[in-house]
Order: structure tokens, then sequence, then C-alpha cells
């Protein structure tokens, strides 16, 4: 279990430094080479005003999966490769703006030791 909460707080500072704020409630399962981190209290109150209609709500969904799959291909966060064991290849990232959660799976090239 130490592990999960080592790799949740450094999916939450990435999340705080990019948007300002990290999530509320966060949770992350290993399986196999994949590690599933779901996110809940993640807008900022910016977000959340910009989103009370159809299209502020694609805009925040865009801007948050987009800058979100851009960082993680230029950079892997300091010391998430080194917790898991593994390399990170691949990330999917996505986030219902009306429920405020988010959910990343994060690839990696061998099993999670």
């Amino acid at each position: 279990m130490k592990k999960e909460m080592a790799f949740n707080e450094i999916i939450r500072k990435v999340r705080k430094d990019l948007f300002g704020k990290g999530p509320e409630r966060i949770r992350t399962v290993f399986i196999e080479n994949m590690a599933i981190t779901t996110m809940h209290g993640n807008l900022t109150s910016t977000e959340k005003f910009i989103s009370q209609n159809e299209e502020g709500r694609k805009m925040v969904h865009n801007a948050r999966t987009q800058l979100i799959q851009d960082w993680y291909d230029q950079e892997v966060p300091p010391g998430l490769e080194d917790l898991v064991g593994a390399k990170l290849t691949h990330l999917f990232s996505d986030i219902k703006v009306d429920q405020d959660m988010a959910v990343s799976v994060f690839i990696f090239e061998h099993p999670i030791v």
C-alpha cells in the first residue's frame, strides 16, 4: 500500500504544479504493467465557472486532457519510474468535467514490482 500512496503523491504534485490545484481524493491500483489512477475534486474554481455550459465543459475537458498528455510526452515525473521499477511507455487520461472525476492509465514497460 505504501507504493500506491507514494505514486499518488507524485501524481498529485504534477497536477497541482500544472493546474494550481491537485485532486482532493486520489486512488491508484497496480495491475501487471499498469497503474490505474482515479481522481476526484480536480477542477479549480475558474474551471468550475467556465464549465457551467456545454461549450465551457468541452473547453475544460480538452485543455485538461491535452495538457496532461503533452506534459507526460515531454517529461516523466521525477521518481515515478524508480518507484514502480519500470519505464513509462504510455499514458491515457480523461476527465468527466460535470462529475469532476478524472482517470489516468499509466502503462509501463514491465510489470510493476
